[in-house]
This record gives structure tokens, C-alpha cells and sequence, in this order.
């Protein structure tokens, strides 16, 4: 049985009007490759699949997707247009509430109709403003104290999906999203037989 931070109220989930990430820590499992090829910075992060999958899942239900970081990354970019996310906020600073509200004011959803997943103190600002606080399993302390869902999973290692999952489920979108993924990848026409 699932706790009861795992348990999302449905009023709540259906209110949710877009669902923003941080990335290393909860999109990755928060290490970075630094290194240099003809003195050209180079930055790479690993990602999870059914991370991504899930992500979609949210996209196909209605439901738009945002990445608010607190670094700049060609990855991290590349990740986003790979997901056909738009809405992209990097912040060398980590001053990521203003990327944010940025997205929120540009899409007119207020803040209260957001779910916002992080890990550590420079997402504090937001969780403590959006209608859905969520944090990964491997958060900080102080973090997960703030977060109204709780994930068990750790960042870039299946927390996305698990909250893809949760939440949809609570919305009762998850049978009809991931049996069109599924349907959608059957299609046979125009293959030979």
C-alpha cells in the first residue's frame, strides 16, 4: 500500500496545469562529465529512459512540461528539444524562480496549478510557491520536509516516471496514456508482410 505522501488527491491532480523539472538531481542522478576537446568545454549527463517515457505520458495527457535548472547545458537543451519540451529556463546562478514565473506568466497558469519536482535547496524557492511540492528519494532533508509527494525512486534513476505514473493515475489518465504510447508504436501499416 502505498504511503500516504505516494497518495495524490484526484481534485488536486486534475488542477495540475503543468509539471516543471529540475535537472541534475532528479532529471539525472546529479553527476556531471566536465572535460575539454580542443580546449571546447564539454558537459554530459546521463538520463533515464523510462524517465523520458514518462514524461511523454504527461505531455499525451494534456498536461505541459517545463525544465528549470540552476546551470547552463548544451545537454541539457538537447534533452528538452529530444522531449519536445518549449519550455526551458537555465540559470547559471541558480536563480530559478524567476525562470519560472517567466514560464508561468508566457503560458498564464498560475502557480498553484503546478507540480515542481526537485532535490536540494535551489529549488526550495519554488517548491515552497507551486500547488504541488514533490521531491525524489534522494533528496536533501529540508526538501523533502517541503514536498507534499514524497518519491521513493532517486533522481535519474526512475523518479520522473514514478511520479508520471502517480499522478496520472490520480487524474485517471494512466491506462488510456500509456495504452496509446503503446498503440501508437504497434502501427503496422505500411509495413510488408
Amino acid at each position: 500500500m502505498p504511503s500516504e505522501s505516494h497518495v495524490i488527491d484526484p481534485t488536486l491532480a486534475r488542477r495540475v496545469k503543468l509539471v516543471g523539472f529540475d535537472v541534475d538531481g532528479v532529471l539525472t542522478d546529479g553527476g556531471i562529465y566536465l572535460g575539454a576537446v580542443d580546449e571546447r568545454r564539454m558537459e554530459f549527463k546521463r538520463y533515464d529512459i523510462q524517465d523520458g517515457i514518462g514524461m511523454q505520458l504527461l505531455a499525451r495527457a494534456g498536461i505541459r512540461l517545463a525544465i528549470v535548472t540552476g546551470r547552463v547545458s548544451e545537454s541539457v537543451r538537447l534533452r528538452a528539444k529530444e522531449l519536445g519540451i518549449e519550455d526551458v529556463a537555465q540559470d547559471p546562478n541558480a536563480m530559478k524562480l524567476a525562470g519560472l514565473r517567466t514560464i508561468l506568466d508566457k503560458r498564464k497558469i498560475d502557480a498553484a496549478e503546478v507540480a515542481f519536482v526537485g532535490d536540494d535547496f535551489p529549488d526550495l524557492p519554488i517548491l515552497r510557491l507551486v500547488g504541488m511540492p514533490v521531491s525524489v528519494g534522494n533528496a536533501v532533508p529540508e526538501v523533502r520536509e517541503a514536498s507534499s509527494v514524497r518519491l521513493e525512486r532517486h533522481g535519474g534513476r526512475g523518479a520522473v516516471r514514478e511520479f508520471a505514473e502517480l499522478l496520472l493515475k490520480a487524474r485517471g489518465q494512466w491506462d488510456q496514456a500509456w495504452n496509446a504510447y503503446v498503440d501508437e508504436r504497434s502501427d503496422t501499416a505500411g509495413i510488408a508482410r
